[in-house]
């Protein structure tokens, strides 16, 4: 069983994060590990943490001499911010609608918000793209690749190649991905990711934030990974409990989703053929199962509930009226939840593919 636990606040000492199962043998590389982490941080929208914060990190266990030793990893990765926050503990006394603080500090019986801020802050998804990585080597080793892009932020939407050719062919896979790594928004299209920084400019000047849709394409996933016996055993529901769990997230579709709804059972299902489906309508799973095809996933995500230009909240001492809180916070950061998805897509396949073919080295 592969499974990983993250520790840390956002202006902690720094992020850990331990990483349990990964077989024995799998070659590693930290130049790629910090490329990876470079790509979540870096994006057109994200404040002035993002430049402040190098994510330089240190693998502390499981791995020697380039490979991974079977025993568990554990990555950590420092908070240089730390060092300017130290002493100066600043309390929230006005929660920000749309953010964890006024549920989590009721919840957990707190008499400001910060502590609840600090850990759902998404800094916390640095830890994940640094284990992601792992699982992305694992994959790799048996031809499974994963690519993402940005589909659209606020009302832009890219003009970007049909969504069935998107779902269903590996070149037009490859090339977005190529494409998206060029743009600061991770679009596919340079002149609509020239319209969406054009518009995080608007909302930065207005001192509000966007959100937007990106997707993830999995290519070479055999079939049989995951299973239709439990609940908790669905490849599908796995991955969108692990999409779902991105800060901000809040929509998941696998294969053509809730268009399926609007469509006859004839229309909305993939004829089996060989050596290759004419549709993957499904996304690459059913029942629970991969079968072959690409997975397929679009996910959602709200604005950043940090406003510069605060919506109306309450003090908690006193439940009166006042604007929300205001903290250094992003604009925009769909293509960096873009990247953090990659790697939780990683994660749950590599997961699904250890309990195919088991084994304690690769």
């Amino acid at each position: 069983m592969l499974r990983f636990l993250t520790a840390g606040e956002s202006h902690g000492q720094g992020l850990v994060v331990i990483l349990e199962g990964m077989p024995a043998g799998i070659e590693v590389n930290e130049e790629e590990l910090s490329k990876e982490l470079s790509r979540r941080r870096k994006g057109y929208g994200r404040g002035a943490r993002a430049n402040i914060e190098k994510d330089d990190f240190s693998i502390v266990s499981g791995v020697l001499n380039g490979k991974t030793t079977g025993a568990p990893i554990c990555v950590l990765i420092p908070n240089k911010d730390y060092e300017n926050w130290k002493g100066k503990y600043v309390p929230i006394y006005a929660p920000r609608p749309g953010h964890a603080d006024f549920p989590g500090m009721i919840k957990y019986g707190f008499e400001d918000c910060r502590p609840i801020a600090e850990r759902a802050s998404a800094r916390e998804t640095a830890a994940r793209v640094a284990c992601g990585y792992f699982a992305k080597k694992l994959l790799q080793k048996e031809g499974i690749k994963i690519f993402s892009w940005v589909v659209s932020i606020g009302e832009i939407e890219a003009n970007l190649p049909p969504i069935e050719e998107r779902m269903s062919k590996v070149d037009v896979v490859e090339k977005l991905f190529q494409l998206a790594e060029l743009s600061e928004v991770r679009c596919p299209n340079l002149e609509d990711s020239e319209r969406m920084k054009k518009l995080i400019d608007q909302a930065k000047e207005k001192g509000d934030t966007l959100g937007g849709i990106f997707e993830v394409a999995v290519v070479g996933v055999p079939v049989g990974l995951g299973s239709h016996v439990h609940w908790d055993r669905r490849l599908d529901a796995r991955l969108a409990a692990s999409i779902m769990s991105i800060p901000g997230v809040k929509g998941v579709e696998i294969g053509l989703g809730f268009q399926l709804a609007k469509l006859f059972g004839s229309e909305a299902h993939d004829p089996i053929q060989k050596p290759k489906r004419p549709t993957n309508k499904a996304g690459g799973i059913e029942g629970g199962i991969s079968n072959g095809e690409i997975i397929f996933i679009r996910a959602a995500m709200k604005p950043i509930p940090t406003l510069a230009n605060p919506l109306p909240s309450i003090d908690v001492r006193n439940d009166q009226p006042c604007p929300a809180h205001v903290e250094r916070s992003d604009v925009c950061a769909v293509g960096s939840a873009a990247v953090v998805a990659e790697a939780m897509v990683a994660l749950v396949l590599a997961d699904a593919l250890l309990e195919v073919k088991g084994g304690d080295r690769w």
